[in-house]
């Protein structure tokens, strides 16, 4: 893409959007800005930008807005239905993400990660891997690191270890990964997408674009993502825990890829069986690179997991408090159940995502959760859910901080605290991550 000679709209300029409007700038290429959103940081963003020379248009209607305009890039906050991104579609202009403007800048060696749940967990193990291997990588992505604030560190040789929402795939075009995965598929985000039928069509653009000559690891043991295989022209490498398949694989607790032994699965030392899906979608990745197969193990291994996913904060008077504030749906949330081990006080709630709670409240009752307390936006829906699965050990509390003492009130020495939503932050907080750390500042304070 030749920036200098063309003309730019971003839309959007949090991190994604910010970074690359500055890119669009340093390469002397001409940018206009859109935001919406109010606040004092913005505001200090869209002056930084301006005083780089973008201009300003958020106050213009979109038809002026896209005046002598070739492309329009999208920030993953924003939906791809946005009434800019419609009139531009009408208008024949272009419309590109960021992700895939940041790999069009440079060609790097692309390991595309996605799915409902595990995707930062497991960009996180490929890249310890890779830092074992010694390679010259990055990690980049949903994992809230724009590709195109990391241009400087990547080259043609740079392994671009990439975290793929569904948002971001709203937007790709061209985006062609050398290996991409798909861990599973489950409700989410239904609030933008509408329907799980778009969600999945979204999830299949990991691959679309991919040829013969590159990659897939596909989860085997997901019937709705088995099916995808029928419509991806990249080598499939399945993955399964339970069957012998083509690929990387799980039998008599050992873990082989193509009837090559890799180690066992005690070796992993990973927790959960969502973890362990993680951990062997890491490893079949690295082997389809060809990386060496002892440093792979190792590099998994010592994989120190990932913060506000099941992190133990702290241990107060014989509780242990748990922060998994990245359990934004449902399914993560059932994930994260299967994990405890002792009588645990739950922390549900936020801002919904288009979700029911049946299947959460059900798996609740034969669990060892022995109080659940709801809190946020969510706190009526998921309280007449508990009510219709005949679950009663419930205390409901719209502030997040009271959530936190009461369900310090509800447990006892050798018992545990679990902080795991099912539901997005954004009732209350700017992100997940904010969400997890007031909640580790309330228990250590």
């Amino acid at each position: 893409m030749y920036v200098k000679n063309q003309r730019f709209l971003v839309l959007g300029v949090s991190k994604s959007g910010y970074a690359v409007a500055k890119t669009i700038l340093a390469k002397g290429g001409n940018c206009k800005i859109f935001e919406q959103k109010q606040s004092e940081k913005i505001s200090n963003v869209i002056d930084e930008l301006v005083g780089l020379g973008a201009i300003n248009v958020s106050n213009l209607s979109p038809e002026q807005a896209l005046e002598k305009v070739d492309v329009v890039v999208i920030s993953p906050g924003i939906p791809i239905n946005h009434e800019i991104s419609i009139k531009a579609k009408n208008a024949g202009i272009r419309i590109i993400g960021e992700l895939e403007f940041g790999f069009l800048q440079k060609m790097p060696i692309i390991i595309a990660v996605t799915g409902t749940n595990g995707k930062t967990t497991t960009c996180s193990m490929i890249n310890d891997v890779l830092t074992e291997c010694k390679l010259e990588h990055v990690l980049v992505g949903n994992v809230g690191t724009p590709v195109t604030s990391c241009l400087d560190q990547i080259n043609e040789n740079t392994i671009c270890v990439t975290e793929v929402s569904s948002f971001q795939l709203e937007s790709v075009n061209n985006f062609c990964p050398h290996v991409s995965c798909v861990l599973n598929l489950a409700p989410d985000h239904l609030e933008r997408h509408y329907s799980m039928e778009n969600y999945e069509f979204l999830k299949k653009k990991i691959y679309a674009f991919q040829t013969e000559s590159e990659y897939c690891l596909l989860n085997y043991d997901d019937l709705t993502v088995r099916q995808f295989a029928s419509s991806c022209k990249a080598k499939i490498v399945w993955v399964s825990l339970k069957e012998k398949v083509d690929g990387i694989y799980v039998e008599e607790g050992k873990v082989f890829y193509n009837d090559l032994y890799i180690c066992a699965v005690e070796d992993l030392a990973v927790r959960g069986i969502h973890n362990l899906y993680n951990a062997i979608f890491c490893l079949g990745a690295c082997l389809v690179l060809g990386l060496d197969k002892e440093s792979i193990v190792k590099g998994v291994k010592e994989f120190k997991g990932v913060k506000h996913r099941m992190q133990l904060i702290c241990n107060k008077e014989g509780v242990d408090y748990y922060d998994d504030s990245k359990a934004t749906n449902v399914a993560s949330t059932l994930s994260a159940l299967e994990c405890i081990n002792k009588p645990t006080v739950l922390i549900l709630g936020g801002s919904e995502k288009g979700e029911t709670y049946e299947n959460l409240f059900n798996k609740i009752k034969d669990s060892l959760i022995k109080h659940v307390v709801i809190t946020g936006k969510s706190r009526f829906n998921m309280l007449d859910c508990a009510g219709r699965c005949d679950y009663a050990d419930v205390t409901v509390t719209p502030e997040f901080n009271n959530a936190v003492i009461i369900a310090k009130t509800f447990a006892n020495e050798g018992d545990a605290v679990l902080l795991s939503p099912a539901c997005a932050s954004f009732d209350s907080f700017s992100s997940f991550e904010e969400r997890g750390d007031r909640f580790a500042e309330l228990v250590n304070g």
